[in-house]
């Protein structure tokens, strides 16, 4: 797992395995949301596998998904409540942390804050936002 800090309580990144929720344990996180839907390729790990592994290990899990390439406004609004109420520090996955980044960036603009510093926060992250916001 590549984690990617996006500011003081968030990192995102791509599909997280078992072991990773260990990591994220031992590294502090305390919620994880999942923006990825199931059967998104084969193989992939569904989402209740890792959900059952993050409550053995403490953490709470959100199962929010997306699908890539459409992310509404109302999905960036429910990941901002998400982000409010989810025990802090967070972390969220994707197939590639870019759903999770671009719901964030998009919560974060609609906040109030700065287009290019979101989207400087981003790239300072490894994820160009550019094209989409």
């Amino acid at each position: 797992m590549d984690a990617k800090q996006l500011n003081s309580y968030l990192t995102v990144s791509g599909q997280i395995t078992l072991v990773d929720i260990t990591q994220l344990k031992n590294n502090g996180v305390k919620s994880i949301i999942c923006n990825r839907p199931d059967n998104e390729d084969s193989g992939q790990i569904e989402h209740e596998i890792i959900a059952e592994k993050a409550k053995q290990e403490g953490i709470v899990f959100y199962f929010m998904p997306v699908v890539s390439g459409r992310v509404t406004l109302d999905d960036s609004k429910q990941f901002a409540s998400l982000l409010t109420e989810a025990p802090h520090p967070i972390h969220a996955y994707c197939r590639s942390g870019t759903r999770c980044t671009s719901l964030w960036a998009i919560a974060e603009i609609n906040a109030g804050n700065n287009r290019e510093h979101v989207l400087q926060q981003a790239a300072q992250a490894g994820y160009d936002l550019s094209k989409i916001l």
